[in-house]
């Protein structure tokens, strides 16, 4: 073959990812079921139509031309012209004999596909560059005053962990050799980790090998070490060399790990070292899904065929070259480029809806305090050792009076703030202790959720969508810094794009749940100012942009030889229009309130006069540097309560207030009206002076009502206004404040763990800001937690009731961001890792895992089925539209991630392979927990699994029907479980789960049997819906919306799984 054809299937192994055959894992893997079947269809069927197609076109081309010159000559000969003097002739013999050249627009047509599709595809990713003309862009403009656009606008970031979890590759032979990773010393361990020390990989030395169904493991911790990584890579070859050696007979079946694989710098190199070194490496690609990859490249394809493919301005020179080859190879290159590109957009958009789809609840636990728990638990729980010793390493409950081992009773009853971790428990305890728990959403403060945060929020949407008052996000800066750890990854140079990329997909979704009121922060400094400022103006809307706030750390930070002090803060508003409409403004505590307070209280009690105790507290706002706000208020009345006055002059210099006449009290003659005459109306004025009583002051004047009059009548009345009656007032544009975060974390004890926390000051002036004592509070870069801790904070100074919830990835979700939130409930001051006072506050939260975009892709199976397979081989003309189009959803619809109906057979033994840390394994998912997220249920009860068995029910009338005895915890012939709630609409709902034991009467006689002793009943208005899983024959009726009462939870599951569109 052509070199031209070698490089396009180069390309086009490297685009599928076929050149990768011995990578089992991930996206790999998928390709790799399918991967002989992909690489004999491109180079077997469709390459090969390039050259039929062309002889196809040509043929018919050249047929046409003969047919016309064989009729000339017939007029000719009986004509009796020899053919050369006609020019016709000569034209016609020329054109025929002056045919495409066919191997050569063969090469053509190869070379034009490979340097197409060059364009656009770099290491693993298509970049969504539309080509205008050589060199130049075009972007999509729809004539907007301003536009902002970027490389990847049309992509879906994806940040996925640093390293490999798990990696297989295939040996020549077919053995499949894996490398996993041991959850030995992990951050899990400890109750916090040291961010300075670097983990790396090291051989497993308690089994650093096993054999399991004839595939060799080669087993790894992730830890703290010294030694560099190469090094550990060589020593880990050198030990796995010499178990070879000495057990030879047991792994000669892999002995091809140590085939030499060299490369050019390591011509020693062998398979073994070259995949643990990529094992090793940091994970850095694959970041990118296009929303419409086979839109774009038709477009483009288009676009270039039109402009480097058919010169129109050669047709009218004297080199004109014949349109009927243009159009040839145009038609060829068409076909052949765009069926290439369908397979290409079945991968892409098979991708996306993995990416897309709502993920599975993995885990899901409470911590509740012990004063919401009915006191029957208490002996189960002091008989808990490891919830007693997460106390102890909590709490320090070990030193408090009265502890014992065992804990007695009435220690938890002295305790009530003690928080209880479900996690600790039985399955079987914790469903006793929820069902406890009447209203267990309206009853639970917050959330917390370990998850990509992109996922979190499409599976929240339906519960909590425009249910939210405040958005804060605190997202990475894209730093030097941030790329170098990374903490952010990109490609291309692209820093910038991929950064607003991430961004976009976040707040287009976080949005949506916002209330009308709702407000919007987001953080961040110079290195994204400018590109964030405009990417939240054109989300939230320019006219939604109540200020950029700059946060004035007060500590300089000279990396860029200035003394940078600020960061910014963007503050945008759900709707300002209404925000401004029913008077919402954004507010904040004046400055120390509590300590002027207490100095005034100070002196009273050192029986200081009003006079003297004026000058004090005069000296201390001078000493304190307040602005106006605060040192307007410096006057005293007879109960030493403060107050300031207010000029009562109309402020307005274009128009004027009402005048009237106001006599003095002290000197009984009239005050001169103000220019612009009064600030209130008459009945106002007088409204106030009778507000209240009347006292002399030291200084002569007079207090009468809300009214200050100078014993000097020529001097105007003032308004007063007390301190305590303005306690807030409008939000600053600039926050200052220490900008040291990492204090709170090391007074709870969870020190050195986090890189720049937000001051837990900043967070409360924030949240403070929004006016609103309750609703939700998200954040969903949570970090270690400041957001939870400032609204736990604001609850307990001014009894609100406000809300929290959490997402974060990071692997601190469990040493620090949810310790952080238990301790903080538990006491309200800390010092070094220490409770202080132990004043907690009776709180529940909820947290949980949810399945990742990994797990989604480990999860998949690829499996034709033998009825899929005899249609492929007997209509191979369908054949070429399947694999194109159709192979990749059909053969996964039975993975357990994209849902498995047939396992929901037993709902409560779902089961996928999960990352837990860096480690995979086998768990069960929370099928109850994700239906609910995904119906957006506000539960109101979750019955504990009770489970039956059966026997025939001889006094009824109905054939089979069966009466059901109860049975141990799980153990029975059936098991059900109910949840009741109610859904953002206003539906209640009832959710049926049961196992079903593949007799289809006998499961529907044990429903009616349940439903009969529940008192459940699908005619009565209790319900509006009533899901259950598995086909039954209970009573349907169809509603007044045109739904049915009664609905299959695998119809809807799957449904709301995927209802997701394009962000």
């Amino acid at each position: 073959m052509s070199k031209y054809y070698e490089k396009l299937i180069s390309l086009l192994k490297q685009m599928f990812q076929l050149d990768q055959a011995d990578l089992d894992f991930g996206i790999y893997r998928i390709m790799n079921f399918r991967r002989k079947e992909i690489e004999k269809f491109l180079s077997e069927e469709l390459l090969p139509q390039v050259r039929s197609q062309l002889e196809r076109y040509i043929s018919s081309k050249q047929k046409s031309l003969k047919k016309e010159l064989e009729d000339l000559k017939k007029t000719l000969d009986d004509t009796g012209v020899v053919y050369e003097s006609s020019a016709k002739y000569v034209a016609l013999k020329n054109q025929l004999d002056m045919g495409m050249d066919i191997e050569k627009a063969e090469e053509e047509i190869y070379s034009h596909l490979t340097d197409f599709f060059s364009r656009y595809y770099s290491n693993g990713d298509f970049i969504s560059q539309r080509r205008y003309k050589q060199g130049v862009y075009a972007i999509p403009y729809e004539g907007e005053e301003v536009k902002l656009y970027w490389a990847n606008a049309d992509q879906y970031y994806i940040k996925t962990t640093e390293y490999f979890r798990d990696y297989t590759f295939t040996l020549p032979e077919g053995k499949k050799v894996h490398f996993k990773l041991i959850e030995a010393s992990t951050e899990k361990d400890n109750n916090k980790s040291d961010k300075d020390k670097e983990r790396k990989f090291v051989l497993y030395e308690e089994e650093p090998l096993k054999i399991e169904n004839n595939e060799l493991y080669i087993q790894f911790e992730y830890k703290v070490h010294e030694s560099k990584q190469k090094d550990l890579i060589d020593n880990a070859v050198k030990k796995i060399n010499e178990i070879f050696t000495n057990e030879g007979v047991k792994y000669r079946n892999f002995i091809e790990i140590f085939k030499l694989k060299p490369t050019e710098s390591n011509p020693k190199r062998t398979v073994l070292e070259k995949h643990l070194t990529d094992y090793t490496a940091r994970n850095t690609f694959d970041y990118f899904i296009h929303k419409d990859l086979g839109g774009f490249l038709r477009r483009e394809l288009d676009f270039y065929l039109k402009n480097e493919v058919m010169f129109l301005d050669d047709l009218d020179t004297e080199h004109e070259v014949r349109i009927e080859q243009y159009i040839t190879k145009i038609k060829v290159i068409k076909n052949i480029g765009y069926k290439i590109i369908s397979l290409l957009e079945q991968i892409e958009n098979f991708q996306k809806k993995l990416w897309l789809k709502k993920k599975f609840v993995v885990e899901a636990n409470y911590c509740i305090t012990l004063d919401r728990i009915d006191e029957n638990f208490y002996t189960e729980i002091v008989e808990n050792k490891k919830q007693v010793e997460e106390w102890k390493n909590l709490f320090a409950i070990d030193e408090i009076d009265g502890y014992s081992e065992p804990l007695t009773l009435e220690f938890l009853k002295a305790n009530p703030y003690l928080v209880l971790d479900t996690a600790f428990f039985s399955e079987e305890f914790k469903e006793r202790l929820i069902e406890s728990i009447k209203d267990i959403d309206d009853k639970t403060d917050g959330l917390l959720i370990k998850s990509e945060n992109f996922q979190a929020l499409i599976l929240l949407m339906e519960r909590y969508k425009e249910k939210v008052k405040c958005i804060y996000i605190d997202p990475p800066y894209n730093t030097e810094k941030d790329r170098q750890e990374g903490k952010f990854l990109y490609k291309d140079n692209f820093s910038h794009s991929t950064w607003v990329t991430f961004l976009n997909q976040l707040v287009n979704i976080s949005q949506d749940f916002l209330s009308k009121d709702g407000a919007f922060f987001a953080s961040c400094d110079e290195n994204e100012f400018l590109n964030f400022g405009k990417l939240l103006c054109d989300i939230m809307g320019e006219n939604n942009h109540v200020e950029t706030l700059i946060w004035n750390k007060r500590v300089p930070k000279n990396d860029k030889g200035i003394g940078n002090i600020h960061e910014y803060i963007y503050l945008f508003s759900k709707d300002q229009s209404f925000r401004v409409k029913n008077e919402l403004p954004y507010v904040m505590l004046k400055d120390d309130l509590e300590d002027i307070y207490a100095l005034v209280e100070k002196c009273k009690n050192e029986n200081k006069t009003i006079s003297e105790t004026q000058i004090i507290l005069k000296e201390f706002y001078k000493k304190q540097g307040y602005d106006r706000g605060i040192t307007l208020y410096c006057e005293l009345d007879p109960n030493y309560q403060i107050w300031g006055k207010i000029n009562l002059s109309w402020p307005n210099a274009k128009t004027e207030g009402p005048r009237y006449e106001v006599i003095n009290p002290i000197t009984n003659k009239p005050v001169p009206i103000p220019k612009k005459g009064w600030r209130w109306k008459e009945e106002t004025f007088r409204a106030a002076e009778k507000d209240g009583d009347t006292y002399y002051l030291p200084d002569g004047s007079m207090m009468k009502g809300r009214i200050w009059y100078s014993p000097n009548e020529n001097i105007q009345p003032s308004s007063i206004t007390y301190l305590k009656d303005v306690e807030t007032f409008l939000l600053r544009s600039i926050i200052s404040l220490k900008s040291d975060g990492s204090l709170s974390l090391e007074a709870l004890g969870l020190g050195n763990t986090i890189d720049y926390p937000k001051p837990i000051e900043l967070m409360e002036s924030l949240l403070f800001a929004v006016n609103s004592k309750q609703g939700y509070f998200l954040d969903y870069f949570a970090g270690s937690g400041t957001t939870a801790h400032a609204v736990i904070n604001l609850n307990r100074e001014d009894g609100g009731s406000r809300k929290y919830i959490l997402v974060e990835m990071g692997e601190y979700f469990d040493t620090v961001t949810k310790p952080r939130v238990q301790k903080v409930i538990y006491s309200k001051d800390w010092k070094d890792g220490k409770p202080v006072s132990r004043e907690g506050i009776s709180h529940i939260f909820k947290y949980m895992k949810l399945e990742s975009y990994e797990d989604t892709l480990n999860n998949i199976e690829i499996k034709r089925t033998q009825g899929q397979q005899i249609a492929l081989d007997e209509y191979k003309d369908i054949r070429e539209q399947y694999i194109l189009s159709y192979m990749l959803d059909k053969e996964a619809e039975s993975s357990v991630s994209l849902l498995n109906i047939d396992k929901f057979a037993n709902p409560f033994d779902y089961k996928m392979k999960i990352a837990d840390g860096l480690e995979t394994k086998k768990v069960n998912v929370d099928l109850v927990e994700t239906f609910n997220y995904l119906l957006g249920l506000v539960v109101t009860n979750i019955c504990v699994k009770e489970s039956f068995d059966t026997e025939a029910d001889l006094d009824s009338e109905i054939p089979g029907a069966v009466k059901l005895k109860s049975s141990d915890f799980g153990k029975g012939e059936y098991t059900f479980k109910a949840v009741e709630g109610n859904t953002l609409s206003g539906d209640k709902v009832l959710i049926i789960w049961r196992t079903l034991t593949g007799d289809i009467a006998k499961d529907n006689a044990a429903l009616d049997a349940y439903f009969k002793i529940k008192g459940y009943s699908t005619q009565k208005n209790k319900y509006n819906r009533i899901y259950v899983n598995g086909d039954n024959n209970l009573m349907n009726i169809k509603q007044d919306d045109e739904t049915w009462k009664v609905v299959l939870i695998e119809e809807e599951f799957k449904r709301l799984m995927f209802d997701v569109q394009d962000i």
